[in-house]
């Protein structure tokens, strides 16, 4: 019996580019190829690249630069890159890149499996040539679930699943069911909620290579969180480019108010959090069902990016410092706990110095639990790029240092405002065994805290805790926007899970 065919996916970027390579790799192993974690362990290493801005463009590259110099050495033959990067500039990356053995856009992902033999084989597939992706579907929201069907959307794979199924796939629950194939074993896993955005901020060239709006079907991501639970997943994170849309392409904007409590009771399930939301499109029904529903993580990721009018007008966004703050308010008089995270663009096109000190302003004041802070540099093929009024690179980097100095300051001291708070936390490393941390205590996170991104909760009981559990724990410390904690109780859920374990 010949050996199989052996892939490895090494995945950068966002959350969404993760739930995309799971479907790559459930189609790949459906289609018989073997997936492997180390790319010296594969014949085809994959890298799923992000192109949205200048840092990470370069992370992908070398990624791809890294996985080359394997070829000759090991096992691996060929080196393919996909996603994000690989969508916006195809052909042009091809030219650039020549290490890369294959640039594969989004329309070859429903093909990934013979893309990926014709390389392995010696044989060539012609990148694309990029395209605005706004323009494959309806400008009308009502018209583009139709004409969805044929476009490439990743994430939303529908697949026909065969019977015999390898351990660890997605069974069909309907004809838009999607493939997908876990890449990791933690407690938390990403759903996504839709694609593409209609905004047209003028900094972000996302729309122009992921596509205009349009949602996923609410039964399929029930059925995909249905999923999930069944393989141990006990968070899950709701991902797009904008949650607070979802809907408005189905006929009904306020859908995700009435999908949340019904994610929320699927069996296994032990927090829903909604990520990416719109400050703009933000509605009191929605801010009530984020607030009040039992297993909805209070959480607003809230895309503020400026508060300084005269900026948001010139990135095309709406408000201002005291309507964003006025927004806080409505959420921490339902939710004093609530966990906010925002993102902030220093050295904006024309941002003057009473810009600036309005952004702090709003910093100073709006109590962010985490805070992303990114000086501002042209991207292409969006308006801002073609702005006349812009700062030297000297003056955005001060900008970015005296800003960022600020989050860390305010951060820190909103986590010594949680001193004494009583969290649920949800275990992601048990601290002593073989997953050991740095000084062996249990890591995990509240519902304040993003993965990846918002900091941590370290345990200071010197007690093993199993992956996957979620405690009950109070506040006794903090180290910037960690927070220390003790035990208080195990929750119902982790009882029930000790009782079935003995």
């Amino acid at each position: 019996m010949p050996e199989r065919r052996t892939v490895a996916l090494v995945t950068l970027g966002c959350a969404r580019n993760e739930v995309d390579s799971e479907e790559l790799a459930g189609r790949l192993e459906a289609d018989g190829w073997q997936l492997v974690e180390d790319a010296e362990d594969a014949d085809v290493a994959v890298v799923n690249t992000c192109g949205f801005v200048d840092a990470a463009k370069k992370d992908s590259v070398d990624a791809l630069l890294e996985a080359n110099d394997l070829k000759g050495h090991g096992r691996t033959q060929a080196v393919v890159a996909v996603g994000c990067m690989a969508e916006r500039y195809g052909k042009d990356l091809a030219e650039a890149l020549p290490e890369a053995d294959g640039i594969l856009g989004f329309d070859d992902y429903a093909d990934i499996s013979d893309r990926l033999q014709t390389i392995l084989s010696g044989g060539i597939h012609a990148s694309h040539t990029p395209r605005d992706r706004r323009k494959l579907l309806p400008v009308s929201p009502a018209e583009r679930q139709a004409a969805g069907a044929d476009v490439a959307l990743p994430g939303h794979a529908p697949a026909t699943v065969p019977r015999d199924l390898p351990e660890g796939l997605a069974p069909a629950s309907g004809p838009r069911a999607p493939l997908r194939r876990r890449l990791g074993a933690a407690p938390v896993a990403s759903v996504k909620l839709a694609s593409g955005c209609d905004r047209r901020c003028t900094f972000c060239a996302i729309p122009s290579f992921r596509g205009s709006f349009i949602s996923r079907r609410p039964s399929d991501v029930l059925g995909e969180t249905r999923w999930l639970a069944e393989q141990g997943v006990k968070e899950v994170m709701l991902v797009s480019e904008n949650n607070t849309s979802y809907g408005k392409d189905l006929g009904d904007i306020r859908l995700l108010e009435t999908l949340l409590p019904e994610l929320a009771a699927v069996d296994g399930i032990e927090r829903v959090r909604v990520s990416y939301l719109q400050p703009a499109e933000m509605r009191p029904g929605l801010i009530d069902v984020l607030t009040s529903t039992e297993k909805v993580a209070p959480y607003f990721d809230l895309s503020f990016q400026h508060s300084a009018p005269a900026v948001l007008r010139a990135m095309r966004r709406f408000g201002d410092t005291d309507r964003f703050l006025e927004l806080l308010d409505q959420i921490r008089t339902k939710a004093p706990q609530a966990g906010v995270r925002s993102n902030f663009i220093v050295g904006f096109p024309g941002e003057s110095e009473e810009d600036l000190a309005e952004l702090e302003r709003f910093l100073t004041h709006a109590r962010l639990d985490a805070i992303g802070v990114f000086g501002y540099s042209d991207e292409e093929g969006t308006e801002a790029a073609t702005y006349a009024t812009k700062h030297d690179e000297d003056t955005v980097a001060d900008r970015l240092a005296r800003v960022s100095r600020l989050a860390d300051e305010l951060t820190a001291q909103r986590a010594e405002e949680r001193l004494g708070e009583t969290l649920e936390v949800l275990v992601e490393s048990p601290g002593t065994g073989d997953d050991l941390d740095e000084d062996g205590s249990a890591v995990g996170r509240g519902a304040h805290q993003a993965p990846e991104t918002d900091g941590q909760v370290r345990f200071t009981d010197a007690v093993p805790l199993t992956v996957g559990r979620m405690v009950r724990a109070k506040v006794v410390g903090t180290e910037g926007v960690d927070l220390l904690a003790e035990v208080v109780e195990l929750t119902a859920s982790d009882v029930r899970s000790e009782e079935a374990a003995r």
